[in-house]
């Protein structure tokens, strides 16, 4: 079992968890958080209502989703088209990630004598697998920043 910390409004909620569902949790908590945000200034005086809220939310764009429609967008800020919701959803997706990122334990020290280049990374043809997955890797990192600069400046 694992435990991640979800952040939703002003409070911080521990969730337990399967190992290896923490980024999956994360993102859900995500979800929740963008959801209690479209409250603003309208937020009730108990959390259990903002929360209630929030669910209402998302509990709406599910029964819109099921009917076969779209999510409703006379909410300020909800997802009014397929292409900003998988844009939310990936975003949502990025920060578990990352935050997932930062909670791993950082790698082990190198060991003290040097390989030689061949060695360290199994020959030329693994080194040349190891640049293009870095290359694969780069360009979807930009497709991804390119997608959220424009959906920020569509916001």
């Amino acid at each position: 079992m694992s435990t991640v910390t979800l952040t939703i409004g002003p409070k911080s909620y521990p969730v337990a968890c399967a190992d290896g569902e923490e980024a999956h949790i994360e993102a859900l908590g995500a979800m929740i958080a963008e959801k209690y945000a479209l409250l603003g200034s309208a937020r009730a005086p108990t959390e259990a209502q903002n929360l209630l809220f929030a669910a209402l939310f998302l509990a709406d764009e599910l029964a819109e989703t099921r009917k076969g429609g779209t999510a409703p967008s006379a909410m300020p800020g909800a997802a009014g088209d397929e292409e900003t919701a998988a844009l939310r959803t990936e975003l949502a997706r990025l920060e578990a990630e990352l935050a997932k990122a930062r909670a791993a334990p950082a790698a082990p020290a190198p060991s003290p004598a040097p390989a030689p280049q061949g060695d360290l990374f199994g020959g030329p043809e693994a080194a040349e697998k190891i640049a293009e997955r870095l290359e694969a890797l780069a360009e979807r990192a930009e497709a991804s920043a390119a997608a959220l600069e424009a959906f920020g400046a569509n916001a």
